[in-house]
């Protein structure tokens, strides 16, 4: 193992195992309960009674007549309510206490108000609309391979979230979520985040803790517009370069772990695309030579990473890249 990585130790790692296995099986019964939300309720007129299925928003849809059929369609979505609720309530008391395993075996790492921003936005339904990029998507590439990176290459106090503006956020954030947009729901995770005036597209709390938002900077995107939604104190998203790749490439998605023993799911990009990016950043005159520096290092130690622990991620199946990026790859 090369010194830029250390082994995750077996007690720890077997935590973690334990702790993913809950939290995707919790994940997955949420999704199964989004079939069961809202309720089913029998309401006579005119002498007949009649199913009626309500929404979590008050609105309503007849589903016919009483009959065999209508009582069969009231009796399997009770049923299936029923246990979907109980299953989903007996994981989360399950996560809870792995959770606290989590911590006292040090599983994770993570910032808490990372952990906090990723779940925010899962809840918000944001969860496929934002992926990391930058430093803190080292935190799932080293929790794929088991391994815990040097710290010197994950120092940071931002994270930096890339908007997917091809999507409508307004669709997302439903009424009566929040009344300020992502900010609103950010002040869920700490109320301290504000806009920094100078950076309209950075918001930064008490302890100094920044969350940019970036957006493609690609054929089009000049028309679409840079604010996030229609809130008037939003954030204002930034262009970054050459985004496109990093939209296009396959999505990385891992279950994290915080300092305090909290899970969260990270939505990053593919460690191939991670690796290739910071290749092209660390030779683009126009940056900081001191940033470039550190592009060099992370992209080669995922790209160790990739190569020790994760083979199935071979750069001969990515095409997102052009083939100038693609040859910025060192010999195998």
């Amino acid at each position: 193992m090369n010194i830029e990585t250390t082994e995750l130790p077996a007690d720890a790692l077997r935590q973690y195992i334990n702790a993913r296995q809950l939290f995707t099986a919790l994940r997955e019964t949420e999704a199964a309960a989004k079939a069961f939300r809202g309720s089913m309720i029998w309401r006579e007129q005119s002498g007949r009674m009649y199913l009626v299925r309500t929404s979590v928003s008050a609105s309503q849809k007849g589903l016919g007549v009483r009959t065999p059929e209508t009582e069969a369609i009231y009796e399997k979505f009770t049923k299936g309510k029923q246990e979907v609720e109980s299953r989903r309530t007996q994981l989360r008391e399950a996560l809870e206490k792995t959770q606290r395993l989590n911590k006292a075996l040090y599983v994770g790492r993570i910032d808490e108000i990372i952990i906090q921003t990723l779940n925010a936005l899962y809840d918000a339904g944001l969860e496929n609309s934002f992926t990391v990029v930058g430093t803190n998507a080292l935190y799932a590439y080293e929790t794929k391979a088991g391994v815990r990176i040097e710290e010197r290459h994950l120092a940071t106090n931002d994270l930096d979230l890339l908007w997917d503006n091809r999507r409508k956020l307004t669709l997302a954030i439903k009424k009566g979520l929040t009344e300020k947009g992502l900010l609103g729901i950010l002040k869920r995770v700490d109320k301290t985040f504000e806009l920094r005036l100078d950076q309209m597209y950075t918001a930064i709390n008490k302890d100094g803790f920044e969350i940019d938002i970036l957006r493609r900077l690609g054929p089009g995107s000049d028309q679409e517009p840079a604010q996030i939604t229609g809130h008037e104190d939003d954030f204002w998203a930034v262009k970054a370069r050459n985004a496109d790749w990093l939209l296009s490439a396959p999505k990385f998605r891992q279950p994290v772990v915080g300092a305090n023993g909290r899970m969260a799911q990270m939505v990053t990009v593919d460690p191939r695309a991670f690796v290739l990016f910071k290749l092209w950043m660390m030779q683009d005159k126009l940056r900081d030579p001191l940033k470039r520096t550190r592009d060099g290092n992370q992209a080669k130690v995922v790209l160790q990473l990739i190569s020790e622990r994760m083979p199935e991620f071979s750069f001969d199946a990515i095409k997102i890249f052009p083939s100038e990026v693609l040859d910025m790859l060192p010999p195998d």
